[in-house]
């Protein structure tokens, strides 16, 4: 792991089309900034990982567990 120390208003730069930029840090909570293209995912751990455990469960679907979703009981 890459550890690098930033002030408020500092940015790094990731790849050539990401920057990570200190908007505010209070206490020990800090506010980042990403600027990324649209194609790129920017999510929090937390949020990535539950899509991933959702994509996985979808994927253990048979097509008969599928039929009836989505229509209106």
């Amino acid at each position: 792991m890459l550890v690098l120390s930033r002030t408020r208003d500092e940015s790094i730069i990731i790849g050539d089309n990401v920057v990570v930029t200190v908007v505010d840090v209070r206490g020990d909570k800090v506010k980042l900034g990403i600027e990324a293209p649209q194609d790129v995912s920017v999510h929090r751990r937390e949020v990535y990982e539950a899509i991933r455990r959702e994509n996985q469960q979808a994927a253990k679907l048979r097509p008969e567990d599928a039929r009836g979703l989505g229509r209106n009981s």
